[in-house]
């Protein structure tokens, strides 16, 4: 099968395409408890690019992230947390999924996502694609859309009326967040580039800022949320801009900020690790296939793209999801 693999941490460049075998087969074989699903489309979001460059919050999690992924290179070659597509094989002991099914997975720190073929957990966190869903658009669901439903309604305890502020507004995170926060009532700024402010309005913001042109660290609004989905924010800023007993979500934390925010669960400064729960994925994609919230797509293309969607991540423009589908001709040349 074809795969995107990184053999180094690095660069985009680092990625690239190569035919896998396994035991002088070309597609994986099902192990006990296992699927295998052939991938339809699967997202590279910023963990793929976190994790492929080694770049982390802190040096505490510098030394951390090497140790579970690989000292000089991702122990698991192909990253994809994220992806749709339809079983094909089931293994010894799999209840309940059969092949031809449609599904969903959250891979985690497994991967293994960018690639035409995937095994995954029966029991992991995977769930049945609805059928109002494109692969695409199930797959752009997942990554933004269970981070969101984390931070705002289980860490956040964002609740209506409230106003919260969404920094990184128009990312795979930021889209989820501004729809999550807006379901739950509040009224929603979002923090932007003007370019993305429409889309962003769109989604349920009552108000936007343009962080090129204002710097609204300084400004004189005070909120009771504020969701920091990229990284931006020290925390005595994002302090700053909270009403009395307001709370700040930090999607990006060093480690001994997340040591201090998984002991103190309800401190002003929150957030912590987002599990791959079945739960949750199935809500995701309900409240994306009822049309409750809007998979956003930035940016498509086919496998042979992987390398440009870790340098859009990387530059920090990506605008929602960027989805690879695995439509693509075998020689190359993108999405046919």
């Amino acid at each position: 099968m074809l795969a995107a693999v990184v053999d180094r941490y690095g660069p985009p460049e680092v990625v690239r395409v190569e035919e896998l075998t396994f035991g002088g087969g070309a597609v994986p074989v099902a192990g006990s408890g296992e699927l295998v699903v052939r991938v339809h489309a699967a997202t590279v979001s910023s963990a793929d690019a976190r994790v492929r460059a080694m770049r982390m919050p802190s040096a505490a999690y510098g030394v951390l992230g090497r140790l579970v992924f690989g000292l000089r290179g991702p122990r698991c070659r192909v990253l994809g947390g994220d992806l749709s597509g339809v079983v094909v094989e089931c293994g010894e002991g799999v209840e309940g999924w059969s092949p031809g099914d449609a599904v969903v997975a959250s891979l985690g720190a497994a991967f293994g996502g960018h690639a035409e073929f995937v095994r995954v957990k029966s029991k992991g966190c995977l769930a049945r694609r609805p059928a109002g869903l494109s692969h695409a658009e199930a797959a752009a669901s997942v990554f933004g859309g269970m981070t969101a439903l984390a931070y705002l309604r289980d860490f956040g305890e964002v609740g209506p009326g409230e106003r919260v502020l969404v920094v990184g507004a128009a990312g795979a995170v930021g889209v989820a967040a501004v729809q999550e926060a807006a379901r739950l009532g509040a009224m929603v700024t979002g923090v932007c580039r003007g370019a993305n402010a429409e889309l962003v309005r769109s989604l349920g913001a009552a108000r936007t800022i343009d962080h090129t042109v204002e710097r609204y660290q300084d400004g004189p609004e005070r909120y009771d949320v504020v969701f920091d989905t990229v990284g931006v924010l020290g925390e005595r800023e994002g302090g700053r801009l909270l009403r009395p007993g307001g709370r700040m979500l930090a999607a990006v934390m060093g480690l001994r900020q997340t040591v201090r925010v998984l002991v103190r669960r309800r401190g002003v400064l929150r957030g912590g690790i987002v599990t791959e729960r079945r739960e949750r994925l199935e809500e995701v994609l309900d409240l994306a296939a009822r049309g409750v919230v809007r998979p956003v797509i930035g940016w498509r293309g086919g496998l042979h793209d992987v390398s440009a969607a870790h340098a859009l991540a990387d530059s920090g423009r990506k605008v929602g999801s960027a989805v690879i589908e695995m439509a693509c001709e075998r020689a190359g040349n993108g999405v046919v």
